[in-house]
């Protein structure tokens, strides 16, 4: 038996089945009773019609041998007494004053014939009563009828109990089942494992649970991978500054170096790069929670572009650096203008510190169908082929950046910023320049 099998029939699916049962039994039951009863009613009522009709059969037989013999004295009652036995009864013949009747066939006193009914009928000759007829039946034998019922009654009983099960176990597969996968996946996730997923397929609330469920244990998952990779960048950026920092006060402090201005100054220049390598990570940890701290509103983005330019454009120009804009108007996004600014803001400054002086740098917005777009492009020594694919990483600096002063994180947190805001950006060079293009859904 698989896991998913003993689940189909643990605990709740043992519940379940008590409780279909107890429906379907209770059902049963009133069932049952209602069918007992309609089935006495409706043969009581039958056999009171059959008694009626067959007393009225001896009645008129009585009235014929009356009329035959001019009287009681010598009537002949052996036909109505045939009938009366006929009908499984005793028969007694009364003349209109209330004496027995003593004619041939004649049946016993009514007090001491035995039975659990009587009928009584006039004897109509002429117009006129001349007597009564009263028949006394036996205690009927169980009738076939109730017999029946009582069979179809236990059949319906069994199917139902089959049916109870069945149930069961088709619930215990749709719900006990991915309940159980569901359980499963969060005792794993709470134990450490991050990549487990309950992997359920239903539908309904159910499949909607399940989806949920596995979409929190990949935020979950991305988050501590984020922590994970956050400690790495802060371990990784700060160790080179603070052993350099360390090593330059130790030397002062011993009396190696003398705290000339060149030494301080070279200590002031490590600071200020661990003051920039924190702000980095900083804002790279603010950007992969951008998503949660998105305050979106309907912006213009030629309006954020030009605001990012103008807040850049004496940085570009102290790298001798040419700025030019073609900024389409009315192209308009749900976005957070500030944490755009701050998107486009790296893309310039990542312009300065890479283009060569005098190189052009053009920022372009524009639109295509229902996406917006925002253009990055220099004119510099461009990105290798083999490095394009890695320039949104953290770290990450290639053959050039690395006699350029930086951490490696500023495309890193552009690349968060954008995909918060469910847009894309990609890194394209020919050799004769590197275009960086922003894709936001209008």
């Amino acid at each position: 038996m698989t896991r998913d099998d003993a689940a189909a029939w643990g605990p709740l699916s043992r519940r379940l089945l008590a409780a279909f049962v107890l429906v379907a039994l209770s059902s049963v039951a009133v069932l049952t009773g209602a069918a007992l009863w309609g089935t006495g009613q409706g043969l009581e009522s039958a056999q009171a019609e059959a008694r009626r009709q067959a007393a009225e059969r001896v009645a008129a037989a009585v009235a014929t041998a009356y009329g035959a013999a001019g009287g009681w004295d010598s009537v002949d009652l052996a036909t109505a007494t045939d009938l009366a036995t006929g009908a499984g009864a005793r028969l007694v013949v009364r003349t209109a004053d209330g004496a027995n009747v003593t004619g041939h066939g004649r049946g016993m006193p009514m007090n001491a014939m035995p039975g659990t009914g009587r009928v009584e009928v006039p004897v109509v000759v002429g117009g006129a009563v001349v007597g009564s007829v009263q028949l006394a039946f036996g205690s009927p034998a169980t009738p076939v009828a109730r017999n029946i019922t009582w069979g179809w009654i236990g059949l319906a009983a069994g199917i139902a109990l089959a049916v109870a099960g069945v149930t069961t176990w088709f619930v215990g597969r749709r719900i006990v089942v991915p309940l159980g996968r569901l359980t499963r996946a969060a005792r794993r996730i709470s134990a450490g494992d991050r990549t487990a997923r309950a992997g359920v397929r239903a539908p309904g609330e159910l499949g909607e649970l399940a989806a949920a469920f596995d979409h929190m244990a990949a935020e979950v998952a991305r988050a501590e991978r984020a922590r994970r990779d956050l400690t790495g960048d802060v371990a990784h950026e700060l160790r080179t500054p603070l052993a350099t920092l360390q090593a330059g006060l130790e030397e002062l402090r011993d009396g190696m170096a003398q705290p000339d201005a060149e030494r301080l100054t070279s200590l002031h220049d490590q600071a200020q790069r661990l003051g920039r390598i924190v702000q980095d990570l900083s804002e790279l940890s603010a950007a992969e929670a951008a998503a949660l701290s998105l305050r979106l509103r309907d912006v213009d983005l030629a309006e954020v572009a030009a605001t990012a330019v103008e807040a850049h454009i004496a940085h570009l120009r102290a790298a001798s650096l040419e700025v030019r804009t073609e900024l389409a108007t009315g192209v308009v996004v749900r976005a957070d203008p500030d944490r755009l600014h701050q998107a486009l803001g790296n893309l310039l400054a990542n312009c300065a510190r890479y283009a060569r002086p005098g190189d052009v740098v053009t920022v372009r917005v524009h639109r295509s169908a229902d996406t917006a777009f925002v253009d990055v492009h220099d004119t510099g020594p461009g990105i290798p082929a083999a490095e394009l694919g890695h320039v949104f990483e953290r770290r990450w600096r290639g053959r050039a950046g690395r006699a350029v002063a930086g951490t490696g994180i500023g495309l890193a947190v552009v690349r968060e910023l954008v995909t918060a805001h469910g847009g894309t950006v990609t890194a394209t060079s020919d050799g004769g320049g590197t275009l960086l293009t922003v894709s936001l859904p209008l």
